[in-house]
């Protein structure tokens, strides 16, 4: 009967620590979308992130810009496409593995090295099977389990 006073506190920290490890989970990179100044400003971006399932890239800029998403052909010859964002600030989801091109169609700004190539890779980096469950995952229905199993002895 006593530790009845302690379960809802319990339950706070159990839900708190499923919250915290599913909204940390995710990274929002955020990009100054310009004409780059030399020709490895965007490798040099992308060489110290790892980008993941769940993640997302904001592109956002202040001139005149606009965001391209396309395939590996249009983005090796800055082709022109009609899958174009000109509003910004854009945000891109990451909702899949593999690769992600981006370009400005503006004037020659795509020939000039504004287009953007990343690799989205599973969650945690485990790519050896597609049903692939991080623990992260798993936090919620932990805490959950846990909340019952003390609900239970706590009072009976």
């Amino acid at each position: 009967m006593a530790c009845r006073g302690l379960m809802p506190s319990v339950c706070c920290f159990m839900f708190g620590l499923a919250f915290l490890a599913a909204s940390a989970a995710a990274a929002e990179y955020k990009l100054h979308w310009i004409v780059p100044p030399s020709a490895d400003y965007y490798t040099n971006w992308v060489s110290n992130k790892t980008f993941e399932v769940g993640d997302s890239v904001m592109f956002n800029w202040s001139t005149t810009h606009n965001v391209a998403d396309v395939s590996k052909s249009e983005y090796d010859n800055c082709s022109k496409t009609s899958s174009v964002v000109a509003s910004h600030p854009v945000q891109i989801q990451l909702n899949s593995t593999g690769n992600r091109y981006f370009i400005c169609t503006v004037d020659d700004h795509c020939h000039l090295g504004q287009k953007l190539a990343i690799t989205v890779k599973n969650r945690g980096n485990d790519t050896s099977s597609a049903s692939f469950v991080s623990v992260g995952a798993l936090y919620p229905g932990l805490a959950i389990s846990l909340v019952y199993f003390l609900s239970y002895y706590y009072y009976i």
